[in-house]
C-alpha cells in the first residue's frame, strides 16, 4: 500500500488493516489505528508508520480511544522467513528483554549493528525500541487488571528501573501509572483468579473449528477442554523462561477476541505467554488475505493453529496423543499447586532421550542441533529434521506448519496448489473440514475442573 491508500483505510474506518500499519496526526501528537472512531484527520496532518514502535519513537502518545498498542500483530510476521520477520517474532516472544540486543542477533546470526540497520531500515525502529513498546504494553496490562504495587509492575514488564518504567508510561500514554490504574477502577483481578485479558483478532475467527482441534488434541494432565460446544474453555499449562504458567481461554466472545486468564509463576513471563497463545490460536492472521487467495468468503476462512510450546509439539506428533500422556505422566514435572485436572508440565527433551520413537528427536533438541524457537529458520529446520532417525516428511511437514507456524505448508495433494501461496497450511485447514466433526459431547465440569470466575478483561 501507498500512503494514499492507507488513507483511504483510515477514512473508511477498515479494521482489516489494524495492526498493519499505525497512522500519527501531527497536531495532536497521538497515533491511532487505522479503525479508530474520532474524526479523520485532514491528510496534510497525518503520518503513516509500519510499527507502533515508530511511531512512539517520533515522539507520538497512543490514542485513548482505539488503543492502538492492543491490535493484532501485522500477519507479515507469520509469513515472512527473512532476518526481520525472525527477528520481530523473537522480539514478541521476550528474547530482547532477557538476552538482550545481542543474544537477539546472536540468535540470528548476525552482528547488533547490522541488525539494527535493518529493523530500523524496514519498520522504523530498532529492536530495543520495539521491546520497548512491548513492555509498556504488558505494564498497561498489569496496571488495569491487578493490584500489583506499581514497583513489581516495573520489573515483571520488563523495564531495568522504575524511573524508567514511569518516563516509558508518561511518554507513551501521556499519564501516571497512577492514572492508568484509576481509568481502570473496579476492573483489577483478585490476586488468585490470574491475568484478564483480551486476546485480539482481526476479521472472523473460526472459533469452532479451533476449539474441536485443540479439544481432539488434548493431552490429559496438561491440557483440558471443558464446557459444551459454543461456550467451551480450554486449558493447559506452560513451561515458561522464569517459571510455569497456566492459561484459560474461552471460545465465547462479545467481540473481536478471545476472552483469557493467565496464571503465572513470575510475572515476567506475561510477555511470552500473550504471545504463545497468540500463535496457539493464529490470532495475528490476516483472513481477508487469505479467503482472497482461496476464493472464499472470509466468514468461512479456516484459521491455522500453531504450538503453544514448539519442542512438545514435535514430540507428540511423532508418538501420538495417548503415549504422549505416558510420557507426561511418567517424565513430566509435577505442579507444586495443581490446577483441576492440569497437573503436570509436558517432559523437556533431555529427560526423552531414551524413548523408542521420539528418542533421536528429543537428544537433537537437547543437543541444540535442532532449533524449534520463534527465531528458527525454517528451511533449516525442516532439513534438520528429516535428518533425525524416525522422523519421516509428512511429520516434519507438519512441525514446521504447528510448531514453526510456517502458513505456507501442504499436508495434501488437494491443498498443494500454486496459486494458494503463501497461505496452503489454511488451504490444509480447509480442505480437512471435509471429515467429520470429533465428537462434541458435552463434558462434565465438576469443581476441580471449573475455569476461574469471570471479571472483566483488558485488552491485550
Amino acid at each position: 500500500m501507498d500512503d494514499d491508500s492507507r488513507y483511504e483505510a483510515v477514512s473508511s474506518r477498515d479494521a482489516r488493516f489494524d495492526g498493519e500499519f499505525f497512522f500519527a496526526v501531527e497536531t495532536t501528537g497521538i497515533y491511532c489505528r487505522p479503525s479508530c472512531p474520532a474524526v479523520t484527520p485532514a491528510r496534510r496532518n497525518v503520518r503513516f508508520f509500519p510499527t507502533a514502535a515508530a511511531a512512539q519513537r517520533h515522539g507520538f502518545r497512543a490514542c485513548r480511544r482505539c488503543r492502538p498498542d492492543a491490535v493484532p500483530g501485522s500477519a507479515a510476521w507469520n509469513v515472512r522467513a527473512d532476518v526481520v520477520g525472525r527477528a520481530m517474532r523473537m522480539i514478541g516472544d521476550g528474547v530482547v528483554d532477557r538476552e538482550g540486543v545481542p543474544g537477539l542477533a546472536g540468535r540470528l546470526g548476525y552482528s547488533a549493528r547490522q541488525l539494527q540497520r535493518q529493523l530500523n531500515a524496514e519498520l522504523g525502529a530498532g529492536p530495543v525500541a520495539l521491546a520497548r513498546a512491548q513492555r509498556a504494553h504488558a505494564a498497561r496490562v498489569l496496571l488495569q487488571t491487578t493490584r500489583l504495587p506499581v514497583t513489581e509492575i516495573a520489573f515483571a514488564a520488563g523495564f531495568a528501573s522504575v524511573r524508567q518504567f514511569n518516563d516509558t508510561i508518561r511518554q507513551i500514554y501521556a499519564r501516571t501509572p497512577s492514572a492508568l490504574r484509576a481509568e481502570a477502577r473496579g476492573r483489577a483481578g483478585e490476586g488468585s483468579g490470574g491475568i484478564p485479558l483480551r486476546l485480539a483478532h482481526r476479521g472472523p475467527y473460526a472459533r469452532r473449528e479451533v476449539f474441536d482441534l485443540l479439544e481432539g488434541e488434548a493431552v490429559a494432565r496438561i491440557e483440558e477442554v471443558v464446557g459444551v460446544v459454543g461456550a467451551r474453555t480450554y486449558r493447559r499449562t506452560l513451561r515458561l523462561p522464569y517459571g510455569h504458567g497456566i492459561v484459560a481461554v474461552d471460545e465465547r466472545s462479545d467481540g473481536p477476541w478471545l476472552d483469557a486468564r493467565i496464571h503465572l509463576g513470575d510475572l515476567r513471563d506475561l510477555t511470552t505467554a500473550v504471545q504463545r497463545l497468540r500463535r496457539l490460536f493464529d490470532l495475528d492472521a490476516d483472513p481477508y488475505a487469505v479467503a482472497e487467495r482461496l476464493g472464499i468468503d472470509p466468514a468461512l476462512g479456516p484459521r491455522s493453529p500453531g504450538a503453544a510450546e514448539p519442542e512438545e509439539f514435535a514430540v507428540r506428533a511423532l508418538v501420538g496423543r495417548a503415549e504422549a500422556a505416558r510420557l507426561v505422566e511418567e517424565h513430566g514435572t509435577v505442579l507444586e499447586v495443581p490446577c483441576g485436572g492440569l497437573t503436570h508440565l509436558f517432559p523437556e527433551p533431555g529427560a526423552l532421550t531414551g524413548h523408542t520413537t521420539a528418542g533421536h528427536l528429543a537428544a537433537a533438541l537437547a543437543g541444540g542441533e535442532l532449533r524449534l524457537d520463534t527465531g528458527a529458520d525454517r528451511d533449516e529446520a525442516e532439513r534438520a529434521l528429516r535428518a533425525v532417525p524416525g522422523v519421516t516428511a509428512e511429520a516434519a511437514a507438519l512441525i514446521r506448519m504447528r510448531a514453526l507456524g510456517d502458513p505456507d505448508v501442504a499436508l495434501s495433494a488437494d491443498a498443494d496448489r500454486e496459486e494458494w501461496r503463501p497461505w496452503r497450511s489454511y488451504a490444509t485447514r480447509l480442505v480437512s473440514r471435509r471429515t467429520p466433526r470429533p465428537s462434541t459431547r458435552r463434558r462434565s465440569a465438576d469443581t476441580r475442573t471449573a475455569p476461574p470466575a469471570r471479571s472483566p478483561r483488558s485488552p491485550a
